[in-house]
Parts: C-alpha cells; structure tokens; sequence
C-alpha cells in the first residue's frame, strides 16, 4: 500500500485491528485519533503549506531574475545588432530618424538630436496633418532601414516663444 492508502490499524471494541484508510498526514482514523493525533497531523499539514507556499515564493523569484536578465540580454544583443547594422551616411548623405523614420539630409552643416526639420509630404502626414511638408524633430542619428529615403526639404524655423 502506498503511504495515501492507508488503514489506521488501531484495536476495535472487537480487537480486530481498524481498516478505515488514513490519508496524508492522519495517523489514525477520525474515530481513533487522540487530540495528540490531530495535533501532529495539524502541524504536519501546517509545515508542508508553509514549506510549498515558501517553494512557490523562491521559485517566482528565481523566474523573475532569470526573466529581468533575459530581457537584459535582449536589449544589449538587439544593441550590438543595432551598432552593426546602423548607417549614418548614404552616398554622402547623412542618414537621421525622425520620429520612428528615417531621412536624407543634404545641407551643409549636419544635424543633430533634437534639430527641427521640414520633412516631405507622405500619405499619412497629408491625412494628419493636410497637405504640404511637415515639421519634425530629429530623434537619432542613422538608421538600420535599408529602404528608400525621402530627403529633408531643410532646417524649421526655431519655434515662436510665446
């Protein structure tokens, strides 16, 4: 018999032994058990709560580093990605994003993170923003797209302080 079915083996009235199972922590049946019985069981069930409920606590703390040092890893293997595959120039022409895309820049003097440019008309910014270019601002310095570029049309003008 495995150790979840088993019988209490206390003497009856007749003197033949109790065959009513036990389970888990019980030593014997509800009929024969002292309140040192009950007592016991209690404390047995009690630690194995605590001890399961301490094991469940560990391990989602474990899962939670393993999971912060994964996403650590991500970002730092998507960064020497990004480094290798990033362009700043294009046939003489400096590469920037604006916004989440990216630009030609022919003027003489380059640009830089958070300069104000005139940006081309585009098919979303004509359904935003109506018709005719667009002010922008400069949100990094080359690109890893490999696609066609639109040119900035030039530096904005500063914006009025009111």
């Amino acid at each position: 018999m495995s150790n979840d079915e088993q019988t209490c083996g206390r003497p009856t009235r007749a003197g033949t032994p109790c065959r009513n199972r036990i389970f888990g922590s019980d030593r014997a049946c509800g009929t024969h058990a002292t309140a040192e019985d009950r007592a016991v069981a209690e404390a047995h069930q009690r630690g194995w709560r605590e001890g399961y409920e301490q094991g469940s606590k560990s391990g989602a703390a474990s899962a939670k580093l393993k999971i912060e040092w994964l996403e650590r890893r991500v970002k730092e293997l998507e960064q020497q990605l990004d480094d290798a595959t990033r362009i700043y120039d294009l046939d003489g022409d400096q590469v920037v994003q604006v916004g989440r895309y990216a630009y030609r820049w022919r003027g003489g003097e380059p640009l830089e993170v958070g300069d104000r440019v005139r940006i081309p008309e585009n098919y979303v910014s004509r359904l935003k923003d109506g018709p005719g270019p667009t002010i922008g601002v400069v949100t990094a310095l080359g690109t890893t797209y490999r696609g066609d570029l639109s040119v900035i049309i030039g530096r904005a003008p500063v914006a009025d302080q009111a």
